[in-house]
């Protein structure tokens, strides 16, 4: 039986969370999983935090993380990770840009990886944002030694005890660079594997605002200096 945590960060997402945290259930389901589902609510202003209350009321099988406000990317990925507690984390963004359908394939590279991480087939955004991204991953593997296609694709699984002896710094944009750079360091075992990217139907995107990629950018240069240091 496969043992996984699965969870959302979510900001202000009342329109995409119930319908993300539905279809997780019905794949979970069917594969007949010991399961539990988070949604981590960083600080949203609209209704997400009181829809996701009101789901894990109905099931026990759901937790939510409530962050009093509005922490950044980083800090919710790390409430997910702290707030797993089967074999197995798998986290997409609870925007409903990918489906969650597309996740029971990755579980059986688990046998030869720690790690399953996503790329972006035909991804729909804006060519700035294509180009942006893609400048960006190429800036990272550059640093770090890596050889991800696609960094910050919100699909990824991972072996819990990836967690165990890591202790993460990054609390905004620059997250899933600090985990893959810190687990490559590690010895961990990396693969990649492509998933669909489907336009945003509700809410907006944020990852793209002007702070967040300075933050980025700012904070990318102190964590190469903090990895090679060993801290």
């Amino acid at each position: 039986m496969v043992s996984i945590s699965v969870f959302f960060p979510c900001y202000n997402e009342q329109e995409n969370v119930g319908p993300t945290v539905e279809r997780a259930i019905v794949v979970l389901e069917k594969l007949n999983a010991d399961f539990d589902i988070i949604i981590v609510d960083d600080g949203s202003s609209d209704d997400t935090g009181k829809i996701a209350a009101d789901i894990a009321d109905r099931d026990d099988r759901v937790k939510v993380v409530h962050h009093p406000h509005n922490l950044g990317y980083g800090a919710a990925l790390q409430s997910g990770f702290e707030a797993a507690t089967k074999e197995l984390v798998f986290y997409t963004d609870g925007d409903g840009q990918f489906d969650i359908s597309e996740m029971p394939p990755l579980l059986e590279l688990m046998a030869q990886y720690d790690i399953v991480s996503g790329y972006r087939l035909d991804r729909k955004d804006s060519a700035m944002r294509k180009i942006n991204g893609w400048c960006w991953t190429k800036l990272v593997c550059l640093l770090f030694g890596l050889k991800i296609r696609d960094i910050d694709c919100a699909f990824k699984l991972y072996k819990r005890e990836v967690f165990d002896n890591m202790e993460l710094w990054s609390t905004g944009a620059l997250i899933d660079t600090e985990i893959l750079a810190r687990a490559a360091r590690k010895g961990y075992r990396i693969t990649q594997i492509g998933v669909h990217h489907y336009r945003r139907t509700a809410g907006e995107q944020s990852g793209a605002n002007l702070r967040v990629i300075l933050r980025a950018f700012k904070e990318l240069f102190v964590l190469q200096r903090r990895i090679r240091s060993g801290d």
